[in-house]
């Protein structure tokens, strides 16, 4: 069951590139515009594992692992990897996941919200990003919930 069908047209998202930022050049020292780029998430796995009453519950599990693209959606520069549970039902999830890119990846946890935009807080990250943190903010681009853009802005 596609979470899009669960979840009033939200997927989680990500494309690699905002401020011509490419995945190569997203988190590079001196680059100038390394602290922020936009990846995009395909959600072609994403299941609602039911684990309550039968329907929307709390405790339902959201688990993933989607293809990322750049911010043009048009190359896959990564993947991501996680779960989401139901702590409010028909508005919101509690999610983890890492994005894992050339070069390193990011974890990120927070809130995800059924019908509007959520902030997720940057908890780390390896190689490239080591040492990261900062936020994500997920952007539903479609109200089916099938794509959603995650734009990075990390700090060191």
């Amino acid at each position: 069951m596609r979470r899009s069908t669960v979840v009033a047209g939200i997927a989680l998202a990500a494309a690699v590139s905002v401020a011509g930022v490419t995945a190569a050049q997203a988190g590079t020292p001196g680059h100038p515009d390394s602290s922020s780029f936009t990846v995009v998430e395909h959600a072609v796995t994403d299941t609602v594992i039911d684990t309550g009453p039968a329907g929307d519950s709390v405790g339902d599990l959201l688990p993933f692992a989607n293809p990322v693209f750049d911010a043009a959606n048009r190359h896959q520069v990564g993947s991501d990897n996680g779960n989401c549970i139901r702590t409010v039902v028909g508005k919101a999830y509690e999610c983890s996941w890492t994005l894992t890119l050339a070069g390193g990846s990011l974890v990120v946890s927070g809130p995800f919200y059924d019908a509007a935009d959520s902030v997720l807080a940057v908890t780390g990250g390896t190689g490239r990003f080591r040492g990261a943190s900062g936020q994500l903010k997920l952007h539903a681009r479609d109200a089916a919930g099938s794509a959603y853009d995650f734009s990075y802005t990390l700090s060191h």
